[in-house]
């Protein structure tokens, strides 16, 4: 791979995936404050990739929007639905639209949050050292149902690849996955695109039909296995969504405790990927920690704490509190049952919450007290906090 990365990514992202069964487009749903998009594009991002493009279906569409916001550089191409549609179709309406690539061109989904950038980077360079025509990033999976399955002659090369609709029943036996996500040499590619068929059960235009083309053609086909089978899976409705946001949670947890915070119940513990935790952070169960939000060395937050887009200074505690865009200082004590918000504090700064006059979870609402520091004045909470 050169040293500017591949000559192009492609991102599939034209799908109606109405399987989510919501108003919010499939690659738009947020995993652990992310769009699944997001993630993709921050995947991309590690390439260092000379062109993104990115497939659409409306090029003012909430996706492009979003895609235009999060990659500027990005190109987009919209894939009309005129009778022909697929995978291999999108790729089509690209090269017709951009021209040829020259060089390394990798093509993947917009719906595959929990994929790493470093297995794409392995891929671009797998495909570039093996001079392939193309590579497939492949897996092992205990159950490969919906996936397209890997076929290989005796020599272990591989031939081609069959979508689980054509499969023959000793085919679906198959244990090795496409996982969608291929290195491409551009100028073959602009060729083999043209000759995809649509002779298959959904009529439809396959790309994991190119390989076995360019193989008829002589040149050689490669693959680079991913081992975690979870980064290559994509996510089409509510359930699978959850999985991932398990997934890519469990990883950013491993990664902070590796960094020296204590997660006291990881079960319980949600954080986002824009969270940043200083070491010595105590994190307590039933904790979760959204957006933009950062907590100082020595800091402990939780049992039962939300925090969305807040600042903890070193050596705060903050217990059983909801805390949203605010700034707590230093050494703070916020809760138990505080609920610190920016309007509710003008200043964003917190020194010191303790809502001892907050009513009891079984109170009837006539005798909800208001917090007697929701009424002070930020310097009315500066002096308090000298005088104690």
């Amino acid at each position: 791979m050169s040293s500017s990365g591949p000559a192009a990514v492609i991102i599939l992202a034209a799908g109606e995936g109405t399987g989510m069964r919501t108003a919010t487009p499939s690659m738009l749903n947020d995993v652990c404050g992310r769009a699944m998009l997001g993630h993709v594009l921050a995947a991309v991002e590690e390439l260092s990739a000379q062109r993104t493009v990115v497939v659409v279906s409306d090029v003012n569409g909430q996706v492009a929007t979003y895609a235009r916001e999060h990659c500027q550089d990005a190109t987009f191409v919209v894939q009309e639905r005129t009778g022909s549609w697929g995978t291999g179709h999108a790729v089509r309406t690209v090269i017709e639209s951009v021209g040829v690539i020259h060089g390394t061109v990798v093509v993947g989904f917009s719906d595959t949050p929990m994929l790493r950038g470093e297995t794409l980077a392995r891929l671009a360079a797998a495909h570039e050292a093996s001079g392939a025509s193309v590579t497939v990033l492949t897996a092992q999976a205990s159950d490969p149902g919906g996936y397209g399955r890997i076929i290989r002659d005796q020599s272990g090369q591989v031939t081609g690849i069959v979508e689980e609709a054509d499969a023959t029943a000793e085919q679906r036996q198959l244990t090795e996955i496409c996982s969608g996500v291929f290195a491409f040499d551009g100028d073959l590619l602009a060729d083999a695109i043209k000759r995809v068929p649509t002779a298959n059960a959904a009529g439809q235009e396959y790309l994991t039909d190119v390989p076995a083309i360019l193989r008829a053609d002589g040149y050689q086909v490669g693959s680079a296995l991913c081992a975690d089978f979870d980064e290559v899976q994509g996510v089409n409705d509510q359930a699978q969504l959850a999985r991932a946001r398990r997934v890519l949670n469990e990883r950013l947890l491993t990664h902070w405790m590796a960094a020296g915070v204590t997660i006291v119940d990881p079960a319980s513990t949600w954080i986002d990927v824009d969270v940043r935790l200083e070491p010595g952070v105590r994190i307590g169960p039933g904790t979760q920690l959204e957006g933009k939000t950062f907590v100082g060395a020595g800091a402990s937050i939780g049992p039962g704490c939300l925090l969305r887009a807040v600042t903890v200074g070193k050596g705060a505690t903050v217990v059983k509190s909801v805390c949203e865009s605010t700034i707590i200082q230093p050494g703070a004590r916020v809760g138990p049952f505080a609920h610190l918000t920016a309007e509710s504090a003008p200043a964003a700064q917190i020194f010191d919450a303790d809502p001892a006059d907050a009513r009891p979870w079984n109170a009837r609402p006539e005798e909800a007290q208001p917090h007697a520091m929701w009424q002070q004045t930020p310097q009315q909470l500066l002096l308090r906090d000298k005088e104690s």
